[in-house]
């Protein structure tokens, strides 16, 4: 499982991981967007209870 983090870190270290996790942050100061993934997040977790 390891080399499934150290996949996942060296993408995110990499120069497409920046310009995935700039968009990202853009994406998450639009207030629509925002609300969209609060909801998904609320109903995803409520399904699990």
């Amino acid at each position: 499982m390891a080399s499934f983090m150290d996949k996942i870190t060296r993408f995110l270290r990499s120069p497409q991981g920046h310009k995935l996790q700039a968009k990202a942050r853009q994406m998450a100061q639009d207030p629509r967007k925002r609300a969209k993934a609060e909801q998904l997040l609320r109903k995803l977790r409520g399904k699990r209870h």
